[in-house]
């Protein structure tokens, strides 16, 4: 059937005829025959308002969201002559149209160059600005940007890489609350469901490439409209793992409805990959407290990774099993055997079976203070290289002193017996009642409190976040948690929140855009503003939700400069002014125009990537020019370098620093590539980037 049919489009003469009907066939062949069944609608169009307009680009009008696509044949004074290429839809014109078009000629500033689906396009990230009060923490980083692009462009820098996804996407009520291809999506759409479908149906897929097939979670939150459909969809693109619902309460006071239930609850599906699972929490009975190792095991704590600091001998008495002294941490160069052998007692390190040398959890003098507070124990090692284990209770003393801990006891190694008063371990259950998850005191007051009026609608609970994400990546003290739904930026508040409460290094990548609601538009239009305009601009949801935020949440500080009023509530309570120890970047996502990459001019719009794969710590390697405007032939941070000179490799090499876990190397030549990453230490990560970014950074192909 499928020869017969090619062979019939191949009798048809006309030749834009033959290429829609080829076009049509693809489509419909791409549909699936058993489970769930939508239209795979094309996707949104790209307007890529930065790019110049100029002969063989293709356009669309700027003010005009339902616009037909044009070639530009020739720019000249400020005007472009254009001609008809596709319609609105995205369908190509047919032989008759052709036949009778006739070329227009436009203002430049009346146009935008825009790209179908399929249209390769190149990533970049502009830096806004930071918030810097972590210390050598990586950095949350909230992108302004179309997300389905964010998320092309978040495959070179963190497949396989993410620990839990939490998504909180358009509940497609009908209520014109979100949009697709360039135009908002209302009940009176015959197609809704379909087109939320494929909306997601998309986004899934790349979200899936993110996840740590390991171990990882997605958590997506729905409301009745969508919640079987988006079962099933889940069910079809993560099909093997295991997938949950929840409901949380969210309105406790109910919300009313003519004839129907009054509504108090939501959903939220669950999607366990590979080992995840869910942490246990309190049912309310006494149980001891749990206790951690010391030792690190991430591959980012190796010793070769950084933080000398953390390197030392804990040196345990052999008749007391005390720790009775500890030592000095080590240069980077200096070997085990170097450190001073103490009479009686065994010097413990932080390596593992394997003999791989890791860091302490705390460095010495915390340590200390830790162990004279009875909040370490000593216990039989398990391997030759740890003849001790040495575990710790983390917030100890805050929990003691707060009432959540109660000591009760003391060990012959001198540790305390502590014990949770109403902490004995359970799974959570299906049905979640909490008082802190009301979206309305928790969420929409919260907000208001860190940002004043302005306006966003339904946004979480803090807490409820917050709760959602411990159940999964509590004892993930450096998970990396992605929301490209990011709307108010309540993932990135409450991963901080988790950070304080345990001392972990957790960072969030929050994705948004910049649309104003459907009514705002209307009101700026009518005032004469467009998009791109900077009043039009300013009210959009990154720059007028988003940014604020987040900001006067990490500095304790409201837009206006005041400090924010209120107290944050349950697991951690703490005045909300006292902001958080966390660094914040903010980027957006913009389109590199070829001709610059072609001209070497495009590398600050990908050095945030670079930046972003290496970890996220420390400072961005921008334009790495010398004092007289030339290209460096290479440049290092502690955590990453760029080798721009291939022939420059062996000082390179050399100028590697202790803490370097990633190195990128600009070469067209596999085999200069693999010479120089042969040279490098096996623990790095070493990225080859072809020297116009084209291959490496291409993004937007493979739709139909």
């Amino acid at each position: 059937m499928s020869d017969e049919l090619d062979g019939l489009l191949a009798r048809v003469n006309d030749p834009a005829l033959r290429a829609d009907l080829r076009a049509h066939v693809r489509r419909i062949r791409a549909k699936r025959t058993f489970g769930l069944v939508f239209e795979s609608h094309l996707p949104e169009r790209i307007r890529l308002p930065e790019h110049p307009i100029r002969a063989s680009v293709k356009v669309a009008s700027r003010d005009d969201t339902d616009s037909s696509a044009f070639q530009v044949l020739r720019v000249d004074d400020g005007r472009a002559t254009i001609r008809k290429v596709r319609h609105p839809d995205g369908a190509t014109l047919s032989s008759e149209e052709l036949a009778e078009l006739v070329d227009e000629e436009r203002d430049v500033d009346a146009l935008v160059v825009i790209a179908d689906f399929g249209e390769p396009v190149y990533p970049g990230l502009r830096r806004l600005g930071s918030e810097d009060r972590g210390a050598d923490k990586p950095a949350h980083v909230v992108i302004k940007g179309e997300n389905h692009h964010v998320l092309e462009a978040l495959q070179f820098t963190h497949a396989g890489k993410v620990d839990c996804i939490y998504i909180d996407p358009p509940y497609n009520t009908g209520a014109r609350d979100w949009k697709y291809d360039n135009d908002y999506v209302d009940e009176t759409d015959g197609y809704r469901h379909s087109k939320w479908l494929a909306f997601m149906e998309r986004r899934l897929l790349l979200a899936k490439q993110l996840l740590n097939s390991d171990n990882s979670v997605l958590i997506v939150t729905i409301d009745e409209k969508e919640v079987h459909r988006l079962g099933l969809l889940l069910e079809q693109v993560f099909g093997g793992c295991r997938v949950q619902m929840v409901s949380i309460t969210i309105s406790p006071r109910g919300t009313s409805r003519t004839n129907e239930f009054s509504r108090i609850d939501e959903y939220a599906f669950f999607v366990f990959i590979g080992r995840a699972g869910v942490v246990g929490t309190s049912d309310g009975h006494d149980a001891e407290a749990r206790w951690q190792y010391l030792r690190r095991d991430e591959r980012t704590s190796e010793r070769a990774a950084g933080r000398p600091n953390q390197f030392f001998a804990i040196y345990v008495n052999d008749q007391t099993g005390q720790i009775e002294h500890i030592g000095e941490p080590l240069g980077p160069a200096a070997g085990r055997d170097s450190a001073p052998a103490r009479p009686g007692c065994t010097a413990v390190f932080p390596v593992k079976a394997d003999g791989t040398e890791m860091v302490w959890g705390l460095t010495g003098p915390t340590l200390a203070d830790v162990v004279a507070k009875g909040f370490v124990r000593v216990s039989p090692g398990r391997h030759p290289y740890q003849r001790y284990t040495i575990s710790y209770l983390r917030g100890a003393a805050k929990n003691v002193a707060k009432g959540r801990y109660k000591v009760v006891g003391e060990r012959n190694d001198g540790s305390k017996v502590v014990v949770l008063e109403g902490g004995k371990t359970a799974r959570p259950t299906t049905v979640w009642r909490e008082t802190a998850h009301d979206a309305g005191t928790y969420g929409t007051s919260l907000v208001r409190a860190l940002i004043g009026d302005r306006h966003f609608p339904f946004p979480k609970s803090l807490y409820a976040v917050e709760d959602t994400l411990r159940s999964v990546i509590a004892s993930k003290s450096d998970a990396v948690v992605v929301d490209f739904f990011g709307g108010s930026g309540t993932t990135a508040h409450a991963v901080a929140r988790l950070n304080r409460q345990d001392g972990g290094r957790r960072h969030s990548i929050v994705v948004t855009n910049n649309e104003v609601s459907a009514e705002e538009a209307t009101s700026l239009r009518s005032q004469g503003l467009r998009p791109g305009d900077p009043g039009w601009e300013a009210l959009g949801i990154f720059e007028h939700i988003t940014r604020p935020r987040i900001t006067a949440a990490i500095t304790g500080e409201t837009p206006d400069g005041e400090p924010v009023k209120g107290e944050y509530k349950f697991t951690d309570e703490f005045p909300m002014a006292e902001g958080f120890e966390e660094n914040v970047e903010f980027v957006e996502l913009t389109y590199l125009d070829p001709d610059d990459i072609e001209l070497d001019l495009a590398f600050a719009g990908i050095a945030p990537l670079l930046w972003l794969r290496a970890g996220a710590t420390g400072p961005v390697l921008d334009e790495c020019l010398d004092s007289s405007g030339r290209r460096k032939p290479y440049a290092w941070t502690e955590r990453y370098g760029i080798l721009f000179n291939a022939d420059r490799w062996r000082v390179f090499v050399e100028k590697l620093p202790e803490t370097a876990t990633t190195a990128f190397v600009v070469t067209d030549s596999q085999a200069t590539f693999a010479g120089i990453a042969s040279e490098l230490p096996s623990h790095l990560d070493v990225v080859r980037l072809y020297e116009n970014y084209f291959t490496t950074f291409r993004i937007n192909e493979g739709y139909a």
